[in-house]
């Protein structure tokens, strides 16, 4: 694969995979790993959610960030380590850091529909606000769409690594994804947040991939290789979609987990309001984050101990502060 520093992330077109036409498909196969291994992004069409899906998801989502914070925190669940409801201002920071990020946020998780999947056991029951009567249905209807429009582009990184298309299926079943409407609050007064405070510091996912819904401000950007950043855009009819820690272990560094963060916005626009929702994809717990022995040669030598995906989300819950040791 030929080595080049983006300008922009590369835009594909989901329908491409789903069109039943080998050379479209064989051809969003490539594009999709190539983008993976140089940059981790991409921007995506016709993943399945409309705009009616959206508009209501994003009324909802900021129709409850509006509510008194006395009356959000009841739905904040510390013992839950984060993992649903409601996560209040700051609490959040990244890897390595210990300044809060300047945002608020709400988890929504899986559902488990299988009585016979033990996997229910170990997640909690989501939480809904009651002062939102429409909230559930519109987070779960979206959640369900972006988790399908995940397992397609897992199947294609399946066939991009030489692996069966099937390959991540059973291991996202059920899995323990979240949809994580944000709230990247305003700041009437700058001064007065730390020097250091961002909405969002610069980090790497934990998950699989993430699927990021158009945000409502700019601000989103990505690091390359040389260590420049640039800004992420999307198309309104676009998601962006990127690589998590899990993928890039899981592959010994062959697919990037990129490093990106949210910017502040100019001191004079401290004042306004950013929203975003990503669904960050998870797979089951017991899954193995072991190298795939295809991603192991001489010039790529493991990099990684061997840990499962639950294992490694308790690391990174504690690291990020939602969790105690």
């Amino acid at each position: 694969m030929e080595e080049k520093l983006l300008d922009e992330i590369p835009s594909l077109d989901l329908a491409d995979f789903r069109s039943g036409d080998p050379e479209r498909k064989a051809r969003f196969v490539q594009q999709l790993g190539e983008a993976y291994q140089n940059i981790g992004f991409i921007a995506l069409k016709n993943h399945g959610l409309t705009d009616e899906q959206t508009h209501q998801l994003y009324a909802d989502v900021k129709a409850f960030f509006s509510l008194p914070d006395d009356v959000k925190q009841q739905y904040e669940k510390p013992e839950l380590a984060g993992q649903r409801g409601y996560v209040s201002k700051g609490k959040e920071h990244a890897k390595g850091r210990n300044t809060g990020d300047l945002k608020e946020f709400y988890h929504v998780g899986q559902e488990v529909d299988d009585p016979n999947d033990p996997i229910g056991a170990e997640y909690p029951d989501n939480i809904w606000p009651a002062e939102l009567s429409s909230f559930q249905n519109t987070a779960l209807t979206t959640y369900k769409t972006l988790e399908a429009a995940g397992k397609d582009v897992l199947r294609a990184i399946a066939l991009y690594l030489k692996l069966p298309e099937n390959y991540f299926d059973d291991k996202v079943r059920n899995g323990n994804s979240i949809l994580r409407p944000i709230h990247y609050y305003p700041i009437e007064n700058p001064d007065a947040v730390p020097a250091d405070a961002v909405r969002a510091a610069e980090h790497g996912d934990i998950n699989l991939i993430t699927l990021l819904m158009g945000a409502s401000a700019d601000g989103l950007q990505v690091k390359r290789r040389d260590d420049k950043w640039i800004p992420i855009t999307a198309l309104p009819d676009q998601i962006v979609v990127n690589v998590g820690d899990m993928l890039q272990r899981l592959t010994n560094g062959v697919l990037k987990s990129t490093i990106h963060r949210v910017v502040n916005p100019p001191r004079e626009k401290m004042n306004s309001s950013r929203y975003s929702i990503p669904f960050f994809m998870h797979p089951r717990s017991e899954m193995s984050l072991a190298a795939l022995e295809s991603c192991v040669t001489p010039n790529n030598p493991k990099k990684e101990a061997d840990i499962t995906a639950g294992e490694f989300l308790n690391e990174r819950l504690i690291e990020l502060g939602l969790k105690k040791k």
